[in-house]
């Protein structure tokens, strides 16, 4: 099963609103979503801590700050194919 990082911190609207997308999302596709707060680890928050929600698959970087369901579909699909 694929497994989807979510990059966020605690009171971050935009993180909640992250994790709907990807938890609508997970009603057309499986896959896990983990999720890390960056203040946890100090090399997280140094390369997050503007850019946050960052949404991940192995790596790569799929997204980050405003969230949108669609591009986010788009990408999971191209990852899901290749």
């Amino acid at each position: 099963m694929m497994i989807v990082n979510l990059y966020s911190k605690i009171d971050c609207p935009l993180c909640e609103k992250a994790k709907a997308v990807l938890r609508e999302l997970q009603h057309e596709w499986k896959f896990e979503i983990n999720e890390i707060d960056i203040y946890q680890d100090d090399a997280l928050l140094e390369k997050y801590q503007l850019t946050i929600p960052v949404v991940e698959v192995d790596g790569e970087e799929l997204a980050y700050g405003l969230i949108h369901k669609d591009f986010i579909r788009k990408r999971l699909l191209e990852r899901m194919n290749s």
